[in-house]
Protein backbone atom coordinates (compact mmCIF):
# COMPACT_ATOMS: atom_id res chain seq x y z
CA UNK A 1 0.00 0.00 0.00
CA UNK A 2 1.36 3.50 -0.95
CA UNK A 3 -0.10 6.35 0.45
CA UNK A 4 1.09 9.83 -0.88
CA UNK A 5 0.54 12.52 2.15
CA UNK A 6 -0.79 16.04 -0.13
CA UNK A 7 -0.34 19.16 2.00
CA UNK A 8 -3.17 21.51 0.94
CA UNK A 9 -2.13 24.48 -1.48
CA UNK A 10 -1.35 27.84 -0.50
CA UNK A 11 -3.91 29.40 1.95
CA UNK A 12 -4.86 32.97 2.76
CA UNK A 13 -3.86 32.66 6.03
CA UNK A 14 -0.30 31.32 4.83
CA UNK A 15 0.34 34.49 3.09
CA UNK A 16 -0.86 36.90 6.23
CA UNK A 17 1.21 34.64 8.53
CA UNK A 18 -1.42 33.53 11.05
CA UNK A 19 -2.11 30.11 12.38
CA UNK A 20 -5.27 29.28 10.41
CA UNK A 21 -5.90 25.81 12.32
CA UNK A 22 -9.51 25.09 12.37
CA UNK A 23 -10.92 28.56 11.20
CA UNK A 24 -13.77 28.23 9.17
CA UNK A 25 -13.63 29.36 5.56
CA UNK A 26 -9.84 29.54 5.03
CA UNK A 27 -9.32 29.76 1.43
CA UNK A 28 -6.89 29.17 -1.24
CA UNK A 29 -5.19 32.11 -2.52
CA UNK A 30 -4.32 32.66 -6.02
CA UNK A 31 -1.47 30.74 -6.05
CA UNK A 32 -3.17 27.81 -3.97
CA UNK A 33 -5.57 27.57 -6.97
CA UNK A 34 -2.87 27.20 -9.36
CA UNK A 35 -1.14 24.10 -7.43
CA UNK A 36 -4.11 22.57 -6.82
CA UNK A 37 -4.35 22.33 -10.73
CA UNK A 38 -1.07 21.85 -11.02
CA UNK A 39 -1.65 18.40 -8.97
CA UNK A 40 -3.47 16.95 -11.92
CA UNK A 41 -0.07 17.05 -14.05
CA UNK A 42 2.08 15.98 -11.19
CA UNK A 43 0.15 12.58 -10.57
CA UNK A 44 -0.04 11.98 -14.22
CA UNK A 45 -0.92 8.40 -14.96
CA UNK A 46 -0.25 7.05 -11.49
CA UNK A 47 -3.00 4.50 -10.69
CA UNK A 48 -4.52 6.46 -8.00
CA UNK A 49 -7.77 4.40 -6.35
CA UNK A 50 -8.57 6.61 -3.19
CA UNK A 51 -8.81 10.50 -2.26
CA UNK A 52 -9.20 11.02 1.48
CA UNK A 53 -8.74 14.37 2.99
CA UNK A 54 -9.55 16.94 5.91
CA UNK A 55 -12.86 18.65 6.37
CA UNK A 56 -11.48 21.77 5.74
CA UNK A 57 -11.81 23.80 2.91
CA UNK A 58 -8.55 24.61 1.76
CA UNK A 59 -7.82 20.68 1.39
CA UNK A 60 -11.70 20.70 -0.22
CA UNK A 61 -10.11 22.76 -3.01
CA UNK A 62 -7.01 21.55 -3.44
CA UNK A 63 -8.36 17.75 -4.10
CA UNK A 64 -11.12 18.93 -6.21
CA UNK A 65 -9.72 19.50 -9.86
CA UNK A 66 -7.55 16.12 -9.49
CA UNK A 67 -11.13 14.28 -7.71
CA UNK A 68 -12.65 16.02 -10.85
CA UNK A 69 -10.25 14.75 -13.77
CA UNK A 70 -9.76 11.05 -12.37
CA UNK A 71 -13.76 10.89 -11.72
CA UNK A 72 -13.41 9.97 -7.87
CA UNK A 73 -15.39 11.12 -4.85
CA UNK A 74 -13.19 12.36 -1.81
CA UNK A 75 -13.46 11.11 1.43
CA UNK A 76 -13.21 12.94 4.29
CA UNK A 77 -11.80 11.97 7.78
CA UNK A 78 -11.85 13.82 10.82
CA UNK A 79 -8.57 12.22 11.89
CA UNK A 80 -7.01 14.19 9.38
CA UNK A 81 -8.35 17.47 10.29
CA UNK A 82 -5.48 20.09 11.22
CA UNK A 83 -3.98 20.29 14.71
CA UNK A 84 -6.64 21.85 17.03
CA UNK A 85 -4.38 24.59 18.20
CA UNK A 86 -7.21 25.71 20.61
CA UNK A 87 -6.51 29.30 21.94
CA UNK A 88 -3.22 29.74 19.14
CA UNK A 89 -5.83 29.76 15.94
CA UNK A 90 -6.11 32.87 13.82
CA UNK A 91 -2.86 34.51 15.94
CA UNK A 92 -0.28 35.55 13.69
CA UNK A 93 2.84 33.74 13.71
CA UNK A 94 4.76 36.57 15.23
CA UNK A 95 2.86 37.14 18.48
CA UNK A 96 3.42 33.16 18.90
CA UNK A 97 7.06 33.25 18.61
CA UNK A 98 7.14 35.00 22.22
CA UNK A 99 4.90 32.30 23.74
CA UNK A 100 7.02 30.57 26.05
CA UNK A 101 5.01 27.24 24.74
CA UNK A 102 6.74 27.88 21.23
CA UNK A 103 10.25 26.86 22.26
CA UNK A 104 8.62 23.74 23.73
CA UNK A 105 6.65 23.09 20.09
CA UNK A 106 9.86 23.45 18.40
CA UNK A 107 12.58 21.88 20.66
CA UNK A 108 10.21 19.05 22.65
CA UNK A 109 7.05 18.77 20.91
CA UNK A 110 5.68 15.10 22.34
CA UNK A 111 5.20 17.81 25.50
CA UNK A 112 3.44 20.66 23.39
CA UNK A 113 0.06 20.60 24.09
CA UNK A 114 -1.93 24.05 23.17
CA UNK A 115 -4.18 26.43 25.36
CA UNK A 116 -8.02 24.46 25.40
CA UNK A 117 -6.38 22.69 22.05
CA UNK A 118 -5.02 19.07 21.51
CA UNK A 119 -1.12 17.67 22.22
CA UNK A 120 1.18 16.89 19.03
CA UNK A 121 2.09 13.54 20.68
CA UNK A 122 -2.18 13.52 19.72
CA UNK A 123 -2.22 14.28 16.31
CA UNK A 124 0.59 11.80 15.35
CA UNK A 125 -1.64 9.16 16.82
CA UNK A 126 -4.73 9.87 15.09
CA UNK A 127 -3.49 10.86 11.93
CA UNK A 128 -0.99 7.39 11.68
CA UNK A 129 -4.15 5.43 13.14
CA UNK A 130 -6.16 7.35 9.99
CA UNK A 131 -3.22 5.84 7.52
CA UNK A 132 -2.73 2.55 8.37
CA UNK A 133 -6.48 1.71 8.78
CA UNK A 134 -6.87 3.28 5.54
CA UNK A 135 -4.36 1.10 4.02
CA UNK A 136 -5.74 -2.00 5.61
CA UNK A 137 -9.77 -1.18 3.98
CA UNK A 138 -8.44 -0.41 0.36
CA UNK A 139 -6.15 -3.18 0.54
CA UNK A 140 -8.89 -5.38 1.08
CA UNK A 141 -11.16 -3.40 -1.03
CA UNK A 142 -8.61 -3.95 -4.56
CA UNK A 143 -7.59 -7.08 -3.24
CA UNK A 144 -3.66 -5.99 -3.42
CA UNK A 145 -1.10 -2.96 -3.86
CA UNK A 146 -3.16 0.62 -3.92
CA UNK A 147 -2.05 3.97 -4.51
CA UNK A 148 -4.05 6.52 -2.60
CA UNK A 149 -3.65 10.24 -1.65
CA UNK A 150 -4.15 11.59 2.11
CA UNK A 151 -4.61 15.61 1.60
CA UNK A 152 -4.66 17.13 4.87
CA UNK A 153 -1.57 19.71 6.60
CA UNK A 154 1.73 20.68 7.23
CA UNK A 155 2.28 19.44 11.18
CA UNK A 156 -0.18 16.59 10.38
CA UNK A 157 2.15 15.12 7.32
CA UNK A 158 4.98 16.04 9.42
CA UNK A 159 4.13 13.64 12.41
CA UNK A 160 2.69 10.83 9.72
CA UNK A 161 6.79 10.98 7.97
CA UNK A 162 7.85 11.13 11.66
CA UNK A 163 6.62 7.79 12.17
CA UNK A 164 7.51 6.36 9.31
CA UNK A 165 11.17 6.74 9.41
CA UNK A 166 10.99 5.67 12.86
CA UNK A 167 11.67 9.04 14.30
CA UNK A 168 10.68 10.39 17.78
CA UNK A 169 8.40 13.46 17.62
CA UNK A 170 10.75 15.60 18.87
CA UNK A 171 12.41 14.90 15.77
CA UNK A 172 9.40 16.12 13.40
CA UNK A 173 10.58 19.34 12.91
CA UNK A 174 13.13 18.44 11.02
CA UNK A 175 10.94 17.20 8.52
CA UNK A 176 9.04 20.18 5.99
CA UNK A 177 6.12 19.96 4.24
CA UNK A 178 5.60 22.98 2.10
CA UNK A 179 2.33 24.03 0.11
CA UNK A 180 1.44 21.46 -2.17
CA UNK A 181 4.51 19.39 -1.52
CA UNK A 182 3.55 15.53 -1.54
CA UNK A 183 5.24 12.80 0.50
CA UNK A 184 5.35 9.14 -0.52
CA UNK A 185 5.18 6.03 2.38
CA UNK A 186 4.60 2.55 1.26
CA UNK A 187 3.84 0.11 3.78
CA UNK A 188 4.62 -3.34 4.17
CA UNK A 189 4.10 -6.27 5.68
CA UNK A 190 7.86 -5.42 7.06
CA UNK A 191 7.61 -1.46 7.99
CA UNK A 192 7.17 1.09 6.37
CA UNK A 193 9.27 2.70 3.15
CA UNK A 194 9.72 6.43 3.12
CA UNK A 195 9.89 6.67 -0.38
CA UNK A 196 10.17 11.11 -0.79
CA UNK A 197 9.39 13.75 1.22
CA UNK A 198 7.94 17.45 0.71
CA UNK A 199 8.01 16.87 -3.59
CA UNK A 200 7.03 19.81 -5.16
CA UNK A 201 8.06 18.61 -8.47
CA UNK A 202 6.56 19.29 -11.71
CA UNK A 203 5.80 14.80 -12.32
CA UNK A 204 5.85 12.48 -9.08
CA UNK A 205 6.30 9.18 -11.20
CA UNK A 206 10.00 8.87 -10.76
CA UNK A 207 9.66 8.93 -7.47
CA UNK A 208 7.33 5.46 -7.36
CA UNK A 209 9.62 3.81 -9.68
CA UNK A 210 11.40 1.72 -7.79
CA UNK A 211 9.62 -0.65 -5.34
CA UNK A 212 11.61 -1.96 -2.15
CA UNK A 213 12.79 -5.82 -2.43
CA UNK A 214 11.16 -8.38 -0.33
CA UNK A 215 14.63 -8.12 1.80
CA UNK A 216 13.33 -4.60 2.83
CA UNK A 217 17.27 -3.88 1.87
CA UNK A 218 16.50 -1.88 -1.83
CA UNK A 219 17.20 1.75 -1.96
CA UNK A 220 13.90 3.15 -2.75
CA UNK A 221 13.11 6.68 -3.81
CA UNK A 222 13.88 8.49 -7.25
CA UNK A 223 15.08 11.89 -8.41
CA UNK A 224 13.93 14.83 -7.15
CA UNK A 225 13.11 17.48 -9.16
Amino acid sequence: MTVILLRHGRSTSNTAHTLAGRSEGVDLDDKGREQAESVIARIGELPVKAIVRSPLLRCERTVAPLAAALGLEPEVDERLSEVDYGAWTGRKIGDLVKEPLWSVVQQHPSAAVFPEGEGLAQVQARAVAAVREHDRTLSEQHEGDVLWIACTHGDVIKSIVADALGVHLDGFQRITADPASMSVIRYTAVRPFVLHVNHTGPALTAALAAKPEPSGDAVVGGSTD
